[in-house]
């Protein structure tokens, strides 16, 4: 695999976003917008890429990515209606302050780097997440969504011309 999107849920896949033309309410991370699915399949589809999990829904899931969480299983089933899966997940660095606290964004970026130090056939990759990252390396190669909406199709638009940049992109 050539291309990875690391993928975010909270903020990308559902949203802050509520009102009467939800059905449910998907402002508490817990549920998943179908149509936020519908546009990463078309960003997949558009570059053949694959998706790496960077989230802390992460832990939802055991070893072989099956499903732990009826949550994570929700979205296993919503990602399968797009022909879509999970390729991988990141290392875990998170101490458990940072788990207890949810503060996930302060390692994303090292296990992301990590991940790709694993996988040297990556030649392109975005990062789609509504958190800064701290890290202004990976910030080059990430695409921040809107927490109040997620994932857009302009974002799509925006994520498509960076995985197919012929530009190379530095290892860090």
């Amino acid at each position: 695999m050539t291309r990875v999107i690391f993928l975010d849920i909270d903020g990308v896949l559902n949203s802050t976003f509520w009102n009467d033309t939800h059905q449910r309410e998907i402002s508490d991370g817990t549920l998943i917008d179908p149509e936020k699915i519908k546009l990463l399949g078309e960003l997949v589809r558009r570059t053949g890429a694959g998706i790496v999990l960077h989230s802390g829904w992460k832990y939802w899931f055991d070893s072989h990515l099956r499903p732990l969480r009826i949550e994570a299983a929700r979205l296993e089933t919503l990602l399968s209606q797009e022909n879509l899966s999970i390729y991988s997940v990141t290392p875990d660095h998170a101490t458990e302050e940072i788990k207890r606290s949810k503060k996930f964004s302060l390692v994303k970026a090292e296990e992301i780097l990590a991940w790709l130090d694993d996988h040297q056939e990556v030649e392109q990759w975005v990062v789609i997440d509504d958190l800064d990252l701290h890290n202004a390396e990976v910030a080059k190669y990430q695409l921040r969504t809107d927490p109040q909406t997620g994932l857009t199709m302009n974002d799509v638009h925006k994520l498509e011309i960076m995985l197919q940049e012929k530009s190379e992109q530095v290892r860090l």
